[in-house]
């Protein structure tokens, strides 16, 4: 079991500063099939761990660190993952419903088959990342970040998207309809074959100084 506590030092240049809780490493663990339903971690790191086939309902994850987890197979609702950071972490056929990933980042992960329904991803950045054939329904993603993000054939309905960051993404053949697309700039995405519909269809030609009429 490779688990490292560590407690930060005071700053000595302060004195009587406050020290902050200590922090839980967790690394190389096994944890498959584990029901972490509930269960509340707080600026906790986790690398190289294994997380396939997990259940998670209402678990809380907070200021924590994912570097080389798999969430491969596993499910999660109505949990929580804030302020979280996620490196070269594997999302194959994880599923995500009603969770909240307000201020989370995400750096060299992998999304395959990943399915989001419902739940808050606002301010979430996912710059480059590929998402070809992942599923975003009914979720709010405001001011979230997807520049230069690969999106083909991706599934984005019914998102609250505004104030997002598309430079650079490519949406070719995404389904987009019923999303707010108020923040996209047609002329830097690419959009080929991309699904919208009549109301979209209107905020994208006014984008372009179009006038509907």
């Amino acid at each position: 079991m490779a688990i490292r506590r560590e407690r930060a030092h005071p700053d000595p240049a302060s004195p009587g500063a406050s020290v902050p809780a200590e922090s839980v490493v967790v690394g190389d663990e096994d944890w498959y099939g584990r029901d972490l339903s509930g269960q509340r971690y707080t600026r906790h790191t986790f690398y190289d761990t294994d997380w396939t086939e997990v259940v998670n309902e209402g678990g809380i994850f907070d200021e924590c660190t994912f570097s080389g987890v798999r969430f491969n197979a596993s499910r999660h609702s109505s949990a929580a993952f804030t302020n979280c950071t996620f490196r070269r972490c594997t999302f194959f056929d994880t599923v995500f419903e009603q969770c909240k990933f307000v201020g989370s980042q995400f750096q060299n992960c992998t999304f395959n088959i990943l399915r989001v329904t419902g739940g808050d991803w606002s301010f979430v950045a996912l710059p480059k990342a590929d998402l070809r054939g992942a599923a975003f329904d009914g979720v709010r993603m405001r001011e979230c970040d997807l520049t230069g993000a690969r999106l083909e054939g991706a599934s984005l309905v019914v998102a609250d998207l505004s104030g997002a960051t598309f430079l650079g993404a490519n949406l070719s053949g995404a389904d987009l309809r019923g999303s707010d697309l108020s923040s996209l700039n047609p002329l830097a995405v690419q959009v080929s074959g991309a699904k919208i519909d009549l109301e979209q269809a209107a905020v994208i030609a006014g984008a372009l100084g179009l006038e509907v009429t």
